[in-house]
């Protein structure tokens, strides 16, 4: 559930002035000189903290639940697995509501970061190491999700006991699968991970037919990564929250793997930011690389 999902109604107010609040501090990012120093920290303090608000605070696990699914979907549809699902009953309204919150978190810290620059010449650019451990730590984090999601898969009770797996299994067919899936897809991602830091994230391999030897254009890895460090963040977040409200056995059996998702977001971010330097570094000789 987002944080805001137990507002009532009267409510509205104050999330419709906080709503004009942000837009003022965008609108102050636009119009500030960049050579008002404190004003100018001031104003993209604000910013970030706004950034992260709609970017990973405010939504909660089904951008992630919609882009691990659609893939599956479009995978399963020749088969007609699963029964009954719908690319588009991936993404009603709530879900298009958040990822556009989403993108609004972006846009502020691109601002952030952007003013910044103008202001310091100084942007957001990691560096090499920071990014090197990064990128592990992005590698190691959905090793462990997949782990679990396979141990049920095949019957092994890691967190739940054998007769909860059957049980499971009996009210919803196919959940444990499903999730395997899930944890398949994150393990191609860990490998994909990888090369942020390899020379075939740079150069296509030699066994891709048309596409071997050419250059990775950046955005084909950063943004994916991107999107991916919000997700999993925000729907991390979320779970941190259910767990603290409710601590049982049988939750953190479930979600206790997802406590390191922010983790896994940050440091996939920073990896991605890394990667992003290091290429305009490379193809701008003589020039530093355009740091956000």
């Amino acid at each position: 559930m987002s944080i805001l999902g137990g507002l009532r109604a009267e409510a509205a107010p104050a999330v419709a002035a906080v709503a004009f609040a942000m837009a003022a501090v965008g609108a102050l990012l636009a119009v500030l000189p960049a050579a008002a120093d404190a004003a100018g920290r001031a104003v993209e303090g604000v910013a970030w903290v706004i950034a992260a608000f709609l970017g990973v605070v405010l939504p909660d696990y089904r951008p992630l639940v919609a882009i691990g699914h659609i893939p599956v979907l479009l995978a399963g549809k020749p088969f007609g697995w699963p029964a009954g699902a719908t690319i588009a009953s991936q993404v009603p309204w709530p879900v298009v509501n958040q990822l556009l919150c989403m993108a609004g978190g972006v846009l502020f810290a691109v601002a952030a970061a952007r003013h910044r620059r103008l202001r310091t010449g100084r942007g957001v650019v990691p560096g090499r190491r920071l990014g090197v451990a990064a990128t592990w730590v992005a590698v190691g984090v959905p090793v462990v999700y997949a782990a679990t999601r396979w141990a049920w898969a095949l019957g092994i009770p890691l967190g739940f006991s054998g007769a909860q797996l059957r049980a499971f299994d009996r009210e919803m067919p196919g959940i444990w699968w499903a999730g395997a899936a899930l944890g398949s897809m994150a393990l191609i991602g860990s490998v994909l991970t990888v090369g942020l830091i390899r020379p075939w994230g740079e150069t296509f391999p030699r066994w891709l037919p048309v596409l071997r030897g050419r250059r990775v254009p950046v955005p084909l890895a950063v943004v994916p990564a991107m999107v991916v460090a919000l997700a999993v963040t925000s729907a991390g977040l979320m779970f941190i929250r259910v767990l603290a409200a409710e601590p049982t056995a049988t939750n953190w059996a479930a979600m206790g793997p997802a406590v390191l998702w922010p983790l896994w977001g940050a440091a996939l971010a920073t990896a991605a930011l890394a990667y992003r330097s290091r290429r305009l570094l490379r193809g701008n000789v003589g020039r530093k690389p355009t740091p956000l």
